[in-house]
């Protein structure tokens, strides 16, 4: 996994981050979802005018990614910016997860595609390993070392060479909640795990039921398991635990299950009962939580600022309809977990050069911005890009956060063990959401998958 010095952050810049989320959150929540201020500001902004792309007429370029839906539709603008600029002709082929088992199958049938956008560092260093990712050239490398903090450079490093750019972040330490329901309830946003479980008891006495789980999406199990694991065990023990340096049997690991297992293991306190949020992918889970007028299936659906592509698939509006308040603190701090989408090179060109260079750029990532469902790590992206006060109080923790952060201890994994549908940790984690009372069972068999995934000697 990526060295200790990419990942060891200070507890003291995690609580300010944190706090500056809780604070700017409360103040922006009650926002109207329309967001008249500056939207002219930004036209002058990273308009890409200083950004030099070559002409790449007859040049054709194909980028694989796993987004689908509105994800996907706004990541092909984007592209078709890229085409607009260069000449050159872009494919999107859609790819499913595993993302590295995916172009595995189109490596050895000779059909790479020229970039892969991947979600996991721990994938960035097995497409190194495997010899298929490409180094990126000078001028990729110049527009990161403008845009980006050292630490969203460094996690796209593998061995101190740069194969990544960090197109896409998000802040993974977020609960959203229909407000409707909430106000209902008499529940108030809370800071910390008790206040949480005291909102959720509110809001199943006024007959809703509190929690909404996509656990049909094994990942979505993980990001819960990492929060309450950053906040409890500390930075430093996750940074371990990340690297596979103490055992899924230690004691810490015991404890976030168990605190797990308050919420998981409530009667009523999940939308279907465990059965039901097998079931659920991940989508479903966010637009049942604000459809159902007073009766919605859930309360709340914890996830990360990319929720809101889903809401916006219902009539809740962001800010009003649906709020969002911080993963709440379950030990001395709120724990601040970042995820991300890295563009990587398979087939090094002329072409698929530029493309990195331009998704490394502000002009990209604004274009996705003003879209909605994006957060973007690139420090040069204009905050009025983003449509909305909430989206904007989110890019700017992000931004101001630096290099003080923690990245998603799954992604780091070995994707057999922390990025495979039905396997490893996202399986081991739906066996514990559907027997919360399994804690030493799901530990041992956490353990004995890291250490095959990861090799005896991680």
């Amino acid at each position: 996994m990526r060295s200790s010095s990419n990942t060891i952050r200070t507890n003291r810049a995690v609580t300010t981050f944190a706090t500056l989320l809780a604070g700017a959150l409360a103040l922006t929540a009650c926002s109207s979802n329309d967001d008249k201020d500056g939207t002219e500001s930004h036209s002058t902004t990273a308009t890409g005018s200083g950004l030099s792309l070559p002409k790449l007429d007859g040049t054709s370029l194909e980028v694989a990614a796993v987004w689908t839906g509105q994800e996907q539709k706004n990541f092909k603008q984007v592209l078709a910016a890229f085409e607009k600029r260069t000449g050159a002709k872009v494919t999107f082929v859609p790819a499913q997860d595993p993302i590295i088992n995916f172009l595995g199958s189109k490596i050895a049938g000779g059909q790479p595609p020229d970039v892969a956008l991947l979600p996991q560092p721990g994938a960035i260093k097995q497409a190194v390993q495997k010899k298929w990712a490409k180094p990126l050239g000078a001028e990729a490398q110049a527009e990161l070392a403008e845009n980006y903090s050292q630490g969203w450079q460094d996690i796209g490093k593998v061995e101190g060479k740069q194969y990544g750019v960090y197109y896409k972040a998000a802040n993974k330490s977020l609960i959203w909640y229909n407000a409707k329901a909430f106000e209902n309830a008499g529940a108030k946003e809370p800071k910390t795990w008790p206040e949480l479980l005291t909102a959720a008891q509110a809001v199943y006495d006024s007959g809703v039921t509190p929690f909404s789980v996509g656990g049909a999406d094994g990942w979505t199990l993980t990001d819960w398991f990492e929060n309450v694991y950053l906040s409890q065990a500390g930075p430093e023990k996750y940074d371990q635990l990340a690297q596979h340096k103490i055992k899924w049997t230690d004691p810490s690991v015991k404890a976030a299950l168990t605190t797990l297992a308050q919420v998981w293991g409530k009667k009523n306190y999940v939308a279907g009962g465990a059965d039901g949020a097998l079931q659920t992918e991940f989508p479903a889970s966010v637009t049942q939580t604000f459809t159902g007028g007073d009766q919605p299936k859930a309360a709340m659906v914890y996830e990360g600022d990319f929720a809101q592509v889903n809401i916006g698939e219902t009539k809740a509006k962001v800010g009003t309809d649906a709020k969002v308040f911080p993963f709440p603190a379950v030990g001395s701090t709120a724990p601040v977990v970042s995820g991300g989408d890295a563009a990587v090179i398979l087939k090094d060109s002329k072409g698929a050069q530029a493309l990195a260079t331009f998704l490394a750029s502000p002009e990209a990532a604004t274009i996705q911005a003003k879209l909605g469902g994006y957060l973007s790590p690139n420090k040069n992206v204009p905050v009025s890009a983003y449509p909305n006060t909430v989206q904007q109080t989110i890019a700017k923790a992000l931004i101001a956060s630096g290099d003080d952060f923690r990245f998603d201890m799954s992604d780091q994994a070995p994707q057999a063990f922390g990025g495979t549908p039905g396997k490893g940790e996202w399986k081991d984690l739906q066996d514990f959401l559907k027997n919360p009372k399994d804690v030493a069972g799901t530990q041992a068999k956490l353990e004995k998958d890291a250490a095959a995934a990861y090799g005896s000697g991680s």
